[in-house]
């Protein structure tokens, strides 16, 4: 089930504070997450990387390049339940 980010905070070192529509909120490291190459690579700068937005329509995290991350996986990343866990749990309800 989608849960779409409604809150960004970018932290130190390549860290987010994210918050999801279901009111679920934690942090996510980006450096163990992407490898800072081709659309990623401008976050590799501190700078770059703090240019994350809301993309509301979108429902996740995007950045002035245009590179975004599935919500499903920040989603995933912050409460530590891998999404395969979550669609089977999702079926069962």
């Amino acid at each position: 089930m989608l849960k779409d980010v409604v809150a960004v905070e970018a932290l130190e070192p390549y860290r987010l504070r994210l918050t999801f529509e279901d009111g679920v909120s934690g942090e996510a490291d980006l450096a163990a997450l992407v490898p800072f190459e081709g659309v990623f690579a401008p976050l590799g700068d501190p700078a770059g990387f703090g240019a994350v937005r809301v993309d509301p329509e979108a429902g996740t995290i995007v950045w002035p390049n245009g590179a975004d991350l599935d919500p499903d996986v920040l989603y995933a990343v912050v409460t530590n339940v891998p999404m395969e866990h979550r669609l089977t749990q999702a079926e069962a309800s």
